[in-house]
């Protein structure tokens, strides 16, 4: 069923309405402030309630009624939902708390809801929730406080799905009061026992009054759902993730495992679905506030910026900010710096940043602000413009409009900074996002949200590779190499499932006497690697059962009697080519509840744990997502060779990655791949040592 009955109903029902001041008035005051469809308040003991008729029962209510709103207490709601379902009523949004939020039996409760609500072919918001708020139709459907209305609405083109109901109504109140941000909708989402953020998202990627969405979420169910929209959205996403810090898999066997934690998976699947992450509310509303109010940016630009400042600090500060995030301090041209130099003293240089003070001094703001925009609008090496506004009258008094304007119609996007005395600062504010300028009360955010919306265009214009990689099908050979076996497997079975699927394995020779273990070593040349394989265990270093450089036959013979008793005789002895290690590489796999199975690149060997440089995407993956995966290491520099060393085959490590992830989708029994490491020899990736858990 569509949700337009839950944002575009023709009448509403509310169950539980009141005189009384509590939640279920301020959802008929509400509604009777902005909703311009039927009002239909249900509760038998009133005949009236606002002046408006209240109905015993929901059975009751005329025609047309397409959402029935219920702020009743909890043991009520599953005959109540029965009752709507009955009336023909197929949106219901449950604002009443008392659920799964609550314990087992809130969570019994619930279920006997979602019951009926199938039963009926119901769709259910909520419960626990605060409803939904839409600033631009004031179709105000929650039990939010109606003193909104005295702060007014502000019209916007950014929608929030947000799971906290108390966040949801925080944020329609600070932001109004502030007049920093127009809204479009707010929706909060509560338990989400059936509507939740993939269904919410999809409505409001299609949204014509939306340009832009943040989310906060605690946790996503439907992942793999999730990160499909995402990925075809072309509206901008920013994502607060909660509870990302809750220490994932501790007592996982693996390294990729201990690795991924709650977060990292997270972080990394909305990177490769082009989400930009936030750190916490108000940077999520700013960055949000930047993608729906700033023109659309060009994906060629350099991030050119000319900062035009009235204090050379600030100038300073901005420019560290400029570089920090990723842009360029512009270098003025010739022509620049002479129109410039038409209203400096003599004594001052021009330079970027454009420190206007002492120009003002000598020409007035009016003056000095529109000769240094014209200029720097007229520059071809400047991108971008950010601009330092003061909201204080006085010698820097400036045409806000005609300068936003000037950059407008230049073609140059513009931010804003601004200070000053608070009510003449929050009026500059709100004329200059009026005009496309998002304004911010500090530099580094304005700075940031900058980058954050050129970096986005950049990234959705990036053209394919043309690199083309399809690994063969293992699921047979697969099959057959994992029959009979569960749990951890050993360094050699679990090589040979590599193999099966396309990743290059070191040659190896599983040896059962120390006469087989001296052949195999001639054959595959000296020195040669040697490992016991006890079983279940996966450390083998920390139990002594590698060793390295084993050069004769007779040291051979030798260390197979050594890997044996360290074993009790149980194990199995393994012989392998010693590889040259220009690079360790940890590659991995895991089979996360949310999102399926999950791919994890990382450096390896000593800098594993120091530098901690790993990142994780959703399987399975194309040639273009896996560079793009390798691409978002930290320490680009160790693969594009490192003092002399040879560069890392990226496509070579990409089609790894390839290989795994396709892996990861056919065997549903396998729950973790532990590759680690994967050296790089030349260049090119191979496996010398994992694990495979099924």
């Amino acid at each position: 069923m569509s949700l337009e009955a839950f944002f575009k109903p023709r009448g509403v029902a509310v169950v539980g309405a009141t005189p009384k001041p509590k939640g279920g008035l301020a959802i008929v005051t509400n509604l009777v402030m902005g909703f311009t469809g039927g009002i239909y308040p249900v509760n038998p003991n009133y005949d009236t309630i606002s002046d408006i008729k209240c109905y015993p029962a929901i059975s009751e209510v005329p025609d047309p009624v397409d959402l029935a709103i219920l702020f009743v207490p909890a043991k009520f709601v599953p005959a109540i939902v029965d009752e709507c379902g009955q009336r023909g009523i197929r949106a219901v949004m449950i604002q009443s708390a008392g659920f799964a939020e609550t314990g087992p039996q809130g969570k019994i409760l619930q279920e006997e809801v979602d019951h009926v609500a199938k039963k009926h072919g119901i769709r259910i918001w909520g419960p626990n929730c605060l409803g939904m708020v839409d600033s631009v139709n004031k179709n105000v459907f929650s039990f939010a406080s109606p003193n909104m209305w005295t702060v007014g609405h502000i019209p916007g083109n950014v929608s929030l799905i947000v799971q906290s109901g108390m966040l949801a109504g925080g944020f329609l109140i600070d932001n109004m009061s502030h007049g920093t941000m127009g809204m479009s909708k707010v929706c909060s989402i509560g338990n989400k026992s059936d509507v939740d953020e993939c269904d919410l998202l999809e409505y409001l990627v299609s949204d014509p009054d939306t340009r832009a969405i943040g989310m906060y979420l605690e946790a996503i169910p439907r992942g793999r759902r999730f990160a499909e929209i995402c990925k075809k959205s072309p509206k901008p996403i920013v994502v607060l993730k909660g509870g990302t810090s809750q220490a994932g898999a501790k007592a996982a066997a693996s390294h990729t495992a201990s690795m991924a934690g709650n977060g990292a998976i997270i972080s990394g699947i909305l990177a490769q679905c082009g989400v930009v992450q936030a750190r916490d509310f108000k940077q999520m509303l700013d960055i949000c506030r930047a993608f729906g109010i700033s023109p659309k940016m060009d994906p060629a630009m350099q991030g050119r910026v000319a900062i035009l400042t009235y204090s050379g600090g600030a100038g300073i500060i901005a420019s560290d900010f400029v570089e920090n995030f990723g842009l360029k301090v512009a270098d003025l041209s010739q022509e620049t710096k002479e129109k410039l130099a038409t209203v400096y003293p003599d004594w001052m240089p021009v330079a970027n940043p454009v420190d206007l003070w002492p120009a003002v001094e000598k020409n007035g703001g009016r003056k000095v602000f529109k000769t240094a925009m014209e200029a720097v609008c007229a520059d071809p090496d400047v991108d971008m413009v950010f601009l330092h506004l003061h909201a204080a009258g006085g010698h820097l008094d400036m045409d806000i409009g005609q300068l936003i304007t000037m950059a407008r119609i230049a073609g140059k996007p513009i931010f804003c900074w601004i200070i000053g005395i608070m009510d003449a600062a929050r009026t500059v504010h709100i004329k200059a996002q009026e005009m496309g300028a998002p304004t911010y009360r500090e530099l580094s955010r304005a700075v940031e949200s900058m980058s954050v919306v050129l970096q986005w265009y950049k990234a959705r214009a990036m053209p394919s590779s043309g690199k083309d990689f399809q690994p063969e099908p293992a699921k047979v050979r697969c099959q057959v190499l994992m029959e009979g076996k569960q749990g951890t497997l050993d360094e050699h079975d679990s090589k040979q499932i590599l193999a099966s699927a396309g990743i290059p394995v070191v040659k190896e020779v599983l040896a059962d006497t120390p006469e087989k273990a001296a052949e195999a070593a001639h054959n595959l040349g000296f020195p040669v690697v040697m490992k016991g394989l006890a079983p279940g265990m996966v450390h083998k270093t920390e139990q002594g059962l590698v060793r390295l450089g084993v050069n004769t036959g007779q040291e051979v013979q030798t260390v197979f009697a050594e890997l044996k008793a360290a074993m009790g005789d149980q194990g199995r002895v393994l012989v392998q080519q010693q590889a040259r290690i220009d690079m360790e590489i940890i590659v991995g796999l895991v089979r996360d509840p949310q999102f399926g199975p999950c791919l994890m690149c990382g450096l390896g060997g000593i800098y594993a744990e120091v530098l901690n440089d790993a990142v994780f995407a959703m399987a399975p993956l194309n040639m273009d997502e896996a560079l793009a995966l390798i691409s978002r290491l930290k320490n680009q520099r160790m693969l594009d060779g490192f003092r002399g060393a040879t560069p890392v085959d990226r496509e070579a490590l990409a089609e790894v990655l390839v290989c795994l992830g396709g892996l990861g989708m056919e065997m549903e029994g396998i729950r973790e791949v532990d590759i680690n490491p994967l050296v790089i020899t030349d260049g090119k990736p191979l496996a010398v040592d994992a694990t495979v858990i099924l």
